[in-house]
């Protein structure tokens, strides 16, 4: 079995924007949780580990030197600085803004490192895929993301493949990537004309010399499981074929859940699970099993993110657990005393994962289907492959 490194650190909680901010801190410690209630830590083959934040040095991988000091300015003081979106409602100043976010992109990029040597990493606090190289984002402050992706590069990686499942658009990884041919971005979230960041069409696919290189799914709002699993699969799996990527990095947003409250998709944790055991699936065909899988998005804190990012822990460990097993009673009883809320009595939403394939017809007429075919047009000619 590959061995598997989870990264975690109690002070990743410290990444906390305030009371009222959907991102919501106790979501990471109810995730650990989870974890351990299932032994999941104690696993043969799995380290839970920690890392350093990283230095200006490696940050600069990604973000400019003039992005970094006003990061660490508006930490101190506590001033807005909104050109650089600190300060604004979905990015207000926290003193420990720069040391959380630095921890954070730590993880991430020593996740990179455990997976180029051929293993399998989890950093289920990273994933803050909208930070740009000048300013925050979608309450990204520094893109773990994209140095995760910059430092593989770095140790020599010449295709790195990002597939981004977050029900927003990974605009600040395609940003980065845009115009270079050795990282392919694949994400799949819902249509920019119903969510920010208002990005992610179809048409971006790519800079000169690395067209087709930005791929975009972008879904209508309301989708569900069978929508949403038709549209991973008859994307994804053909492009990372096409592309033999070296390593995998993956991020896996739980905000598209029915229950999400900041966005219009309706999937259900159940297809959440069944589009990691894919991605782990597709890591080991296509890219020697190196795998680095982080978060992202989620805000429904209590009942969908701790039972779908431990389901992500769990089937890169190689045990994954059965949707239907009860989710334990120490962990319920923590999550009422911590949050007031009643926590979820299993680890299924009940749904099944039911999903036709688009390669044995498709509908003209369907919205889900106009969106696949959009995608597929728009980048599979550049990869060899037929729309």
């Amino acid at each position: 079995m590959t061995p598997l490194h989870l990264f975690w650190n109690e002070a990743d909680t410290r990444y906390d924007f305030g009371p009222g901010h959907p991102m919501d801190p106790v979501r990471l410690a109810l995730t650990m949780s989870l974890i351990r209630a299932f032994g999941l830590d104690r696993l043969p083959g799995v380290t839970v580990t920690t890392a350093p934040a990283v230095g200006d040095s490696t940050l600069g991988l990604v973000h400019e030197a003039g992005y970094l000091a006003a990061v660490r300015k508006a930490a101190e003081t506590g001033l807005p600085d909104p050109e650089r979106g600190l300060g604004t409602e979905d990015n207000p100043v926290f003193p420990a803004m720069h040391e959380a976010s630095a921890l954070i992109a730590g993880q991430s990029v020593a996740g990179a490192e455990a997976a180029w040597r051929g293993g399998r990493a989890v950093n289920f606090a990273g994933g803050l895929h909208h930070a740009m190289p000048g300013r925050a984002s979608g309450f990204c402050i520094y893109n773990d993301a994209a140095l995760a992706v910059a430092r593989l590069l770095e140790l020599g990686a010449e295709r790195v493949a990002y597939v981004d499942v977050d029900v927003h658009h990974g605009d600040g990884v395609q940003n980065v990537f845009y115009n270079d041919p050795r990282v392919l971005t694949i994400s799949m979230h819902e249509h920019p004309s119903t969510l920010f960041p208002q990005t992610g069409w179809p048409e971006e696919t790519g800079g000169p010399g690395a067209e087709g290189s930005a791929v975009n799914i972008a879904l209508p709002a309301g989708t569900g499981d069978a929508g949403w699993l038709r549209a991973f699969h008859a994307v994804v799996p053909q492009l990372l074929e096409a592309f033999r990527p070296q390593v995998l990095v993956s991020q896996h947003g739980a905000d598209t859940h029915l229950d999400d409250p900041m966005a219009d998709l309706a999937v259900t944790v159940d297809a959440q699970r069944a589009v990691a055991v894919s991605v782990a699936e597709l890591a080991e065909q296509h890219a020697q099993g190196r795998w680095l899988a982080l978060g992202g998005g989620g805000y429904e804190v209590v009942g969908v993110v701790p039972r779908s990012w431990t389901h992500l822990v769990a089937i890169a460990a190689g045990h994954p657990i059965d949707p239907l097993t009860p989710t334990p009673e120490d962990w319920r009883a923590e999550v009422l005393r911590r949050t007031r809320r009643r926590a979820p009595d299993r680890m299924t939403d009940g749904a099944h994962g039911v999903w036709k394939d688009f390669d044995g017809g498709y509908d003209p007429a369907n919205r889900l289907d106009q969106a696949v075919l959009a995608t597929r047009r728009a980048v599979f000619p550049h990869h060899g492959l037929m729309v």
